[in-house]
């Protein structure tokens, strides 16, 4: 999948403009980033457009993840976007669903196995069957 859908879907799926899109995807991969252990983050990335590859790199000093709940994670990706918590939470979902339609394998199950329970309202979207139909 190249940027331009990738973004494009998250606009579609988070009912906002494709600007935001891009700014809501970037917060919430930057958050991914810290919530993911290194290696992980590099499985992820290499199979994303190189917009998005650039947005997904482990910091070099540890390969451990960031431990946070949900609620940080969505108050991060607020912060980060500029955006209220309720469109941070959509997007978040958006960016969740469009990630497991555009990664092959087990990747999606491999990052969706680092997040705690409480991660499961805004990951359960992308499990769902026809999740990613359009």
């Amino acid at each position: 999948m190249d940027y331009e859908t990738f973004v494009d879907r998250v606009s579609e799926r988070a009912r906002t403009a494709p600007e935001r899109a891009a700014e809501l995807t970037r917060a919430t991969l930057e958050t991914l980033t810290e919530r993911l252990t290194g290696g992980e983050v590099l499985d992820l990335a290499a199979q994303l457009p190189k917009e998005l590859q650039r947005v997904l790199k482990p910091h070099p000093a540890t390969e451990a993840a960031d431990r946070f709940g949900a609620a940080e994670f969505v108050a991060r990706v607020s912060r980060r976007a500029g955006v209220d918590g309720n469109l941070a939470r959509e997007a978040v979902c958006a960016v969740f669903v469009t990630l497991r339609e555009a990664v092959t394998g087990g990747e999606f199950d491999d990052v969706v196995v680092q997040m705690p329970r409480d991660y499961r309202d805004m990951v359960e979207p992308a499990l769902a069957p026809g999740a990613t139909r359009r």
